[in-house]
């Protein structure tokens, strides 16, 4: 072989080698850029539920959709009950609306039920009899049935996401209140009983806003205990629920998920009822919450209602006019 193709044998040598170790570093500067945004794709995939923390819905905040009143389901004469509906993450979401009479519009009161199973369920459970108090006292009340309620679409077949979707639910109906002419949605309230207290409770540390809240005996333990408290009544003593939690805290805090955690947020003023002989809800709890939120020098009223049991029998009335005075003084 002549000595000029050598020469030219080995400068291609070298050249293919060159090009080999240019290629060899642009695919590993090309993983070493695209493997962590790879791996954050994957983490999100592999986490459905991260955008359901209180951090992150925080930010998603309330979308708004319009609420229609669909018809008429009793006709008094201070108010008109209808069923209403809206949509909150692409599904719908009807409820029970108390409309006072009148030419002009109303503060209105977001209700929120306690839990209810759903074979036994009519729109508006839980929150019928006080939803028309207040309706004949002035004030506009929303009471959503939530997903798989009423004619609400179904959930998603997801025992935790069928939780963290009530807040949102509740979130994405304050923000459609602009859509009902005779809402004032400058003046918005919560009321919540049992489950319903801790969905309210959610909504205030989520929001960060100042929202006026009536509790009746919340469900004010930290999550997820203030559900595997009340499994010794499932049919399995909630083995099934277990071992779904222990799934799911494999890739979540639970921190991030319960109300206890996010105190502090709290801006809004809350009255709070418990009743001495509720056997659903620990009187202990209540008395937790209320210190805890005067600890963080929150504005917080506590009643304590000897003889009173879960749905406040026997002082009914008056912690209902307790109520309509607490909402009356931010918005009369």
């Amino acid at each position: 072989m002549r000595k000029g193709n050598v020469l030219i044998l080995i400068g291609l040598v070298f050249i293919g080698i060159a090009l080999f170790l240019i290629w060899d570093q642009g695919k590993r500067n090309s993983w070493e850029i695209l493997s962590p945004l790879g791996s954050l794709k994957q983490i999100e995939e592999e986490k459905p539920l991260e955008k359901y923390s209180f951090e992150n819905l925080k930010r998603r905040g309330g979308q708004r959709s319009e609420i229609k009143l669909e018809k008429v389901l009793k006709e008094e004469k201070e108010f008109t009950a209808y069923l209403f509906s809206y949509l909150s993450e692409g599904r719908k979401i009807t409820g029970l609306a108390n409309l006072p009479k009148g030419e002009t519009q109303f503060p209105v009161i977001i209700m929120i039920r306690g839990y209810i199973d759903q074979e036994d369920y009519q729109t508006g459970e839980g929150t019928r009899k006080a939803g028309e108090f207040f309706a004949k006292n002035s004030f506009f009340t929303l009471a959503p049935d939530f997903l798989g309620y009423g004619g609400s679409d179904m959930p998603p077949n997801n025992v935790w996401e069928e939780r963290f979707l009530k807040p949102i639910a509740v979130l994405d109906l304050i923000a459609s209140i602009k859509s009902l002419a005779q809402a004032e949605p400058a003046e918005i309230c919560l009321w919540g009983h049992s489950n319903g207290g801790m969905v309210a409770l959610s909504v205030l540390a989520i929001s960060q806003a100042d929202y006026p809240t009536t509790l009746w005996a919340p469900v004010s333990k930290f999550f997820p205990y203030d559900i595997l408290y009340y499994t010794d009544k499932f049919d399995d003593k909630g083995k099934k629920l277990r071992k779904s939690l222990s799934e799911f805290e494999k890739d979540y805090d639970v921190d991030e998920y319960s109300f206890d955690k996010h105190l502090e947020r709290i801006k809004g003023p809350i009255l709070l009822h418990q009743g001495t002989a509720d056997e659903s809800i620990p009187v202990e709890w209540s008395d937790n919450l209320a210190a805890e939120l005067k600890e963080l020098e929150k504005e917080v009223v506590y009643y304590l209602h000897s003889g009173a049991d879960h749905n406040m029998k026997g002082v009914w009335e008056t912690v209902v006019q307790r109520d309509l005075e607490f909402f009356r003084k931010f918005f009369k």
